[in-house]
């Protein structure tokens, strides 16, 4: 249950990003939900792939390269779909902070409410 109400509100999160910033585009509430599918699952598969992959840059940087990461899966997740668009790299770094920051409170009230 608290796995699909997470997925859930992350597609209406992502329906938000859509909303607040126009360099990310979603057609409709389906494509939101695969893509909250795709980008979830990029963040379990490659992200510690990639973190670790990229530990020397990321310590460098003092972590801001987590940033980046961030934002190459959440263009990554768009470029594999039709439904889901962003408009180059640092439109998929601003709108991956967005999402980042919308799913800490999402996270935040599904504990609450779970």
């Amino acid at each position: 249950m608290k796995l699909i109400l997470k997925w859930l509100l992350a597609a209406c999160a992502l329906l938000l990003v859509a909303y607040l910033y126009p360099g990310v585009q979603i057609q409709s509430f389906t494509a939101a939900l695969i893509a909250a599918a795709v980008i979830g699952l990029f963040n379990v598969v490659l992200r510690p792939v990639l973190v670790i992959l990229t530990l020397p840059v990321t310590v460098i940087t003092l972590g801001l390269f987590l940033f980046v990461i961030n934002a190459l899966l959440f263009w990554a997740a768009a470029s594999l779909m039709d439904g889901f668009g962003v408009n180059g790299f640092w439109a998929a770094m601003l709108g991956s902070l967005i999402y980042s920051a919308l799913m800490l409170v999402v996270d935040a009230a599904v504990k609450a409410i779970l």
